[in-house]
């Protein structure tokens, strides 16, 4: 699986980043560095309950995350 994050500062100098392929998996941080690392973090919290309560095929995957251009 591969997912997309966007990031944008806001008007206030906080960086927001979302998971695009996960509805409403988004984050907050004081840099970009930092609201991408706890997008990600959400995001692998997000799949982890989805296998717990097998809404996703409980297989091994491989996971990667790409910055939007």
């Amino acid at each position: 699986m591969q997912f997309t994050i966007d990031s944008e500062q806001e008007t206030d100098g906080r960086w927001i980043a979302e998971v695009c392929e996960l509805p409403g998996v988004l984050a907050y941080g004081h840099t970009r560095d930092d609201a991408i690392a706890h997008a990600q973090a959400l995001a692998l919290r997000v799949l982890a309950d989805r296998l717990e309560h097998g809404e996703a095929i409980a297989t091994w995957m491989q996971i990667s995350f790409a910055a939007a251009a």
